[in-house]
């Protein structure tokens, strides 16, 4: 489980996040919706440890993550904006790499390495060089590696970005997989559609700050919109087609 209290993040003058707060429980998938510059990936970022906030809480199955990021980051699989693959190892070697600093080895990291390249569809590439990988290649082994060590809550920064049909019907099993086993999913997309699909909760963020937050039917119901993508629109404040 995940829970944020009252994060906050500036950037010069600019609030980037400013007084967050939500729970994402186990079992569950939470979507961090938004526009962009509306502070998702800066709060993704901050729960994981790469950016320390100005103010407020976060904790990681009860673990401190501000106080203690190591024992917290332990407990996550990330799933960043960017990728930073090592372009002189293999999507294999990814993969084992990241799987032994998590404390894995032998047949445990081999079988686990294998279920991963076969789940992603990744045969072709995984004894590949990373340099020169498409996008959609790059996100895969970023994706692999990051579930390498099965944790019990994951991160998601855009899952399906540049992804082809099959890989992101891939990805979308993976959430859905991951929910059913229990584990606390937090993930953003611009695709409302999946959104939708795969949200128990959505968290709306619009300069900074929650604008909104319910499950799809709820967000649907509070601005009388038919569809998810109106629901948003009218959320964040964006002039909708026909208002002028």
């Amino acid at each position: 489980m995940i829970r944020v209290e009252h994060l906050r993040k500036q950037f010069g003058g600019i609030a980037a996040v400013d007084d967050v707060s939500f729970e994402a429980p186990d079992g569950s998938v939470t979507g961090l919706l938004g526009p962009n510059g509306a502070g998702k990936t800066t709060t993704l970022r901050m729960l994981y440890g790469l950016m320390r906030p100005d103010a407020g809480r976060i904790e990681v199955d009860e673990v401190d993550a501000v106080a203690d990021p190591q024992r917290a980051q332990a407990r996550l699989g990330v799933l960043p904006d960017v990728s930073g693959l090592y372009p002189r190892l293999t999507a294999r070697e990814h993969i084992y790499y990241y799987g032994e600093l998590q404390g894995l080895s032998g047949p445990v990291l081999a079988r686990r390495t294998d279920d991963l390249l076969r789940l992603l569809d990744m045969a072709g590439i995984a004894d590949r060089r990373t340099v020169g990988f498409s996008h959609g290649e790059r996100t895969k082994v970023a994706l692999a590696r990051a579930l390498v060590h099965d944790p019990r809550n994951v991160l998601l920064d855009e899952p399906t970005n540049g992804l082809d049909v099959m890989s992101t019907r891939a990805v979308r099993d993976i959430i859905r997989r991951l929910k059913a086993d229990g584990r606390s999913v937090v993930f953003s997309s611009h695709v409302m559609q999946e959104v939708s699909a795969l949200c128990d909760t959505i968290i709306v963020l619009a300069r900074g700050r929650i604008v909104a937050a319910g499950t799809p039917d709820a967000l649907r119901e509070q601005t009388g919109r038919p569809n998810l993508e109106d629901a948003f629109v009218a959320l964040v404040g964006l002039p909708a087609d026909g208002d002028g």
